[in-house]
């Protein structure tokens, strides 16, 4: 997968190239990934599709020049328009994974006639997580859980105490802890809930968008998957007209290869 740059303001995105297909494809990528992971996806959809295949910010090469600063759905659509008109690509599907899911929704949001369809893999943005969403709480809980950059105790120990109370399956905490095990990671994990905050949908809304522009719309799922669930994806799949949801034999870490499989099988 190439590798290429595109700098707006003082940001940098930091996006991947693959595959001669005729038909556009953007893809956003999961929390602690970049976009080379979607490869085995990549390697199905090749010749149909050529995948832009995006590092978030705060991930891979990709850079966020304001750190304090949210990343709004005005800025969003500012950036996209430039990217999408520098690289003269109309109308484009959209491939989506965890958090990728927000960019995914954010970029419906703004360009809804020109997206053709929507493969969304365990998205976030549908089903609240409370992990993804701290950010929202009080400037001082901000304050409190900024500390735990270089205070990592102050994490684990609100961990243990919430899986001592009953209120977290042992799979997400076992997740959630991945998630803080070093400096770099605790810092990343801060400033894309802060940054990312302001990237919240009404449901009813992407429903109908997708609904009146006619857009294909599949969902991916894991059957073991504890984060992102089939019930919770109902927020949404149920206000559709048209959908279908696969329910693959994985969980949600794997979710990425047993969807390439299954497209190699079907599509």
């Amino acid at each position: 997968m190439a590798g290429h740059i595109f700098k707006i303001d003082n940001h940098v995105l930091h996006y991947y190239r693959y595959g001669n297909g005729a038909k556009y494809m953007l893809a956003f990528h999961g929390f602690g990934l970049t976009g080379e992971c979607f490869k085995p996806i990549c390697e199905v959809l090749k010749k149909e599709y050529t995948i832009i295949s995006f590092d978030l910010f705060y991930h891979g090469k990709s850079h966020w020049g304001t750190p304090d600063r949210k990343l709004t759905k005005k800025y969003w659509n500012k950036l996209l328009a430039t990217f999408l008109k520098e690289l003269d690509i109309d109308n484009f599907s959209i491939l989506a994974f965890s958090l990728g899911g927000k960019f995914a929704l954010a970029t419906l949001e703004q360009f809804p006639k020109r997206v053709n369809e929507m493969m969304m893999l365990a998205p976030d943005g549908i089903q609240t997580q409370i992990w993804y969403n701290l950010a929202t709480y009080p400037v001082a809980f901000q304050t409190y859980f900024k500390s735990m950059i270089v205070k990592p105790n102050r994490f684990f120990n609100i961990l243990d105490l919430i899986k001592k109370m009953g209120l977290l399956d042992k799979g997400i905490s076992k997740f959630a802890a991945s998630q803080m095990n070093s400096i770099k990671k605790r810092r990343r994990v801060y400033y894309s809930w802060v940054v990312f905050k302001d990237l919240t949908f009404d449901l009813k809304k992407i429903a109908q968008l997708i609904n009146e522009n006619n857009i294909g719309f599949t969902m991916y799922l894991g059957a073991y998957d504890k984060i992102i669930t089939k019930e919770g994806m109902k927020k949404l799949t149920s206000k559709l007209k048209t959908q279908e949801t696969k329910v693959l034999d994985c969980g949600h870490n794997n979710l990425i290869d047993h969807t390439a499989a299954f497209l190699d099988q079907n599509r």
